[in-house]
């Protein structure tokens, strides 16, 4: 059985160079989710949707194009924290965006996931959110690796567009 390898150098970076390890678990002063959450600027923060308990984002720093976060709306870092309501919410929504995704960009396959805490490679670890990358056959090539680049071949302008006109289409 042939193992496939998802490289993510550029997140090396991010994991050696931590300021102060040791405070990184616990809520951060200036979280953007908190502060998108309080934001009405909806198209300039990339929020995609709101939901009672979730918040829905273009991940700006994508490891693939159409990378999404869902977080819960209240500033949480564990499941732990959740409350069955919010949970729900949140689960529901990752279906959604996953039908979503497929729906505007014909996704073939996903990762989704969470890192909870900077040992896990959290780049976020006080406001707890999912990932969900859409995958496609062939969609790694050589420059994350040999040239430190990534190739997204869309604009967040135009997905964001994209997925708010058919947003309507995967029911709440």
């Amino acid at each position: 059985m042939s193992h496939e390898t998802l490289w993510a150098p550029w997140r090396l970076n991010y994991i050696v160079n931590a300021a102060d390890k040791n405070a990184i678990d616990t809520p951060q002063p200036g979280c953007f989710l908190c502060r998108y959450r309080d934001d009405t600027h909806d198209a300039e923060n990339y929020v995609v949707d709101r939901s009672e308990h979730s918040l829905i984002v273009l991940n700006r720093f994508p490891y693939n194009n159409g990378h999404l976060l869902i977080a819960p709306r209240e500033h949480k870092a564990t499941l732990e924290e959740l409350s069955d309501a919010e949970l729900l919410d949140l689960q529901q929504q990752v279906r959604r965006m996953v039908k979503l995704l497929k729906l505007v960009m014909g996704a073939e396959g996903f990762n989704i996931g969470l890192n909870l805490g900077r040992v896990a490679g959290a780049g976020l670890p006080g406001h707890l959110h999912w990932h969900i990358v859409p995958r496609w056959n062939g969609d790694v090539n050589f420059m994350p690796i040999v040239a430190d680049t990534k190739v997204i071949p869309q604009s967040l302008d135009s997905l964001y567009q994209l997925l708010r006109a058919d947003l309507a289409t995967v029911a709440q």
